[in-house]
């Protein structure tokens, strides 16, 4: 996410850490004990993929702190996983890597598009390559969650969210990660919602086009805070 958080830098304060664990509840109070220790009493709380859940259920238990929520490529608020992660949940450590060896194939369409300059590709590439060889990626992790996307149904909570929500995904022939039209549903469901698409993304945009990410972000949340003004 680094790139996302450098380019959100350049207008906000931007408080990130990492989500330990996969039962969402508890990922909400560390978001909270995060604002805690930096003081800050409200703020707009931002989730990407996975962390969009997380992101959300903040949102509905915690009011008063949530300013407003962006929303960006995230999985639907009730998902069916399909048949072959079925499959991979039941034993992650023999069919996790396989998973993480095509994630190359799925998302290789999407970084072409958003980011057509071929040395520009390879500069994200190794990038991506060193960022997996400095921080490993948890198969075991990667299934508690997936598991919580396939038995939480979070409709509910989109009823209770009290603040100006985005909805940022990418387009829909692109993201081969998290379906666009699932991410839509917040749209209907989230009071007051609005949709933006990340033109020339799929599920990756907010580090492929990370200025562009920033600014859809800064425009939403100045303009809520012009019209509370």
């Amino acid at each position: 996410m680094r790139p996302a958080v450098e380019a959100l830098s350049a207008s906000f304060r931007v408080i990130t850490f990492s989500l330990q664990g996969a039962d969402l509840d508890s990922l909400v109070q560390q978001a909270v004990a995060a604002l805690d220790r930096a003081e800050i009493e409200r703020a707009t709380i931002c989730g990407v993929s996975f962390g969009g859940l997380v992101a959300l259920r903040f949102a509905a238990q915690q009011p008063a702190r949530c300013a407003a929520l962006v929303l960006a490529s995230t999985p639907r608020p009730a998902l069916q996983l399909r048949r072959r992660h079925q499959i991979y949940l039941k034993a992650p450590w023999i069919f996790g890597p396989v998973f993480v060896a095509e994630s190359p194939l799925r998302l290789r369409p999407e970084i072409r598009v958003a980011i057509p300059d071929a040395r520009a590709r390879r500069a994200f590439s190794l990038a991506a390559v060193k960022t997996l060889v400095s921080a490993p990626i948890s198969l075991s992790t990667m299934a508690a969650r997936a598991r919580v996307i396939a038995t939480t149904n979070l409709e509910a909570d989109c009823a209770r969210v009290e603040a100006p929500a985005l909805i940022v995904t990418g387009e829909a022939h692109l993201d081969h990660v998290v379906p666009v039209e699932g991410s839509a549903v917040y749209q209907r469901l989230i009071p007051h919602a609005r949709t933006v698409v990340l033109a020339q993304t799929g599920h990756l945009g907010s580090i492929t086009r990370p200025r562009e990410f920033a600014a859809i972000v800064r425009d939403f949340v100045e303009g809520h805070r012009d019209a509370a003004a």
